[in-house]
């Protein structure tokens, strides 16, 4: 039997809502059906960033309903655009965004699943996270199981790399395999580079095709520097979010740069968070994926930083013999591959169906995942 789900996503990296309208059925068939991403304005992220940073009980209770009316018009276009009726949907899948993660304690997500239940008459499942936190997990990442079931290659292995505001892999030996699946995050993705692209760039939320970036020469000293960050020492499963890589690190670099060179351009300091990312998603891939290069792997990079040319570049380089490619040149529109994700996991939490990855979590062993906020 076939079932239509709506999978919503706001990332870390702040640029807007993401809905996917997928088809999936037995045996683990998932089909893209539409597809749309809805920025948010510089005085929207300007309010997000405010609230993760200082928001009091007021302002997050008004940011929960004003992301839930948010993910709300977002689903109403997505299904216009497809010429889909709400009824024919089995349930909408809420991610919400982020405000706090803090590893193996607790992970909160903003956007009211209530307005999304009530303007469209479907079962909505949010709160992914808190129940593999309950269940001794960090919440994160929870995309390996859609990687392992969906997106691994049927001969040999594969890394999924997701470079959203924070960055993730997935190492999956074959297709269908989950009991060897290996996945964390490796630190930033491009929340780093963004906020130093508006930092120094006046109008700009960051660097197009990592054009800027390709004409700066980078502080190797600095990335060493930054590395040095007792997370990227940790072993798997980690998880990390803005309150690590985000805003604080931006300026962090941006001083270290300008005290290593006075003279440096801005263009120099754009460079040197690409090569932060690049050279942190590299190290992390051989350091704890080891027997990547012995499976005849390749990688497959998702998110926002795929569009990035010179972040991608920098990956090639930094793993030679490993190729590199976007998800897209394989499967689908990249930008949607946590949307869609989400929505696996929603149709499966409505099944009452595992939605983690032990392994990938910490957690002490599957769970269903998510709240559901009836019809």
């Amino acid at each position: 039997m076939k079932s239509l789900v709506v999978g919503l996503m706001s990332g870390t990296s702040l640029d807007g809502v993401d809905a996917a309208l997928v088809r999936l059925e037995e045996p683990l068939h998932v089909e893209l059906v539409a597809f749309r991403s809805d920025p948010y304005t510089p005085e929207d992220r300007a309010r997000l960033l405010a609230a993760i940073r200082q928001g009091g009980p007021r302002e997050l209770a008004l940011l929960h309903a004003w992301l839930g009316e948010r993910f709300a018009a977002s689903t109403e276009r997505l299904l216009r655009q497809a010429g889909v009726d709400a009824q024919d949907l089995t349930g909408i899948a809420s991610h919400g965004q982020t405000v706090w993660h803090e590893p193996g304690r607790v992970s909160f997500q903003l956007g009211d699943p209530a307005i999304l239940a009530e303007r469209f008459g479907v079962p909505v499942v949010s709160d992914f996270r808190s129940r593999d936190v309950a269940a001794g997990g960090q919440g994160a990442p929870l995309v390996p199981l859609a990687d392992a079931l969906l997106f691994g290659h049927p001969d040999h292995g594969r890394v999924l790399l997701n470079l959203g505001g924070m960055a993730n892999v997935t190492f999956v030996r074959r297709r269908g395999a989950t009991d060897d699946v290996v996945a964390f995050d490796t630190g930033p993705g491009v929340a780093v580079m963004d906020a130093v692209v508006r930092a120094l760039v006046p109008g700009a939320t960051f660097d197009e095709d990592g054009r800027r970036a390709a004409c700066g020469r980078p502080d190797d000293v600095v990335v060493s520097e930054l590395l040095q960050h007792p997370f990227f020492a940790a072993p798997p499963p980690k998880s990390t979010g803005r309150e690590v890589f985000g805003e604080a690190c931006a300026e962090d670099l941006v001083e270290r740069v300008r005290a290593q060179r006075p003279a440096a351009a801005a263009d120099d300091i754009i460079a040197t968070a690409v090569l932060l990312t690049a050279r942190s998603v590299a190290s992390q891939i051989e350091r704890w994926l080891p027997h990547v290069r012995k499976a005849g792997s390749d990688v497959l990079a998702s998110g926002g930083g795929a569009r990035n040319a010179t972040l991608m570049a920098r990956l090639a380089e930094l793993l030679p013999g490993i190729p590199v490619r976007r998800f897209d040149e394989e499967f689908f529109d990249g930008d949607a591959k946590e949307a869609v994700a989400f929505a696996f996991l929603g149709w499966r939490a409505l099944r009452r169906e595992p939605g983690n990855v032990p392994a990938a979590t910490g957690a002490r062993g599957p769970r269903v995942l998510g709240r559901v906020t009836p019809a």
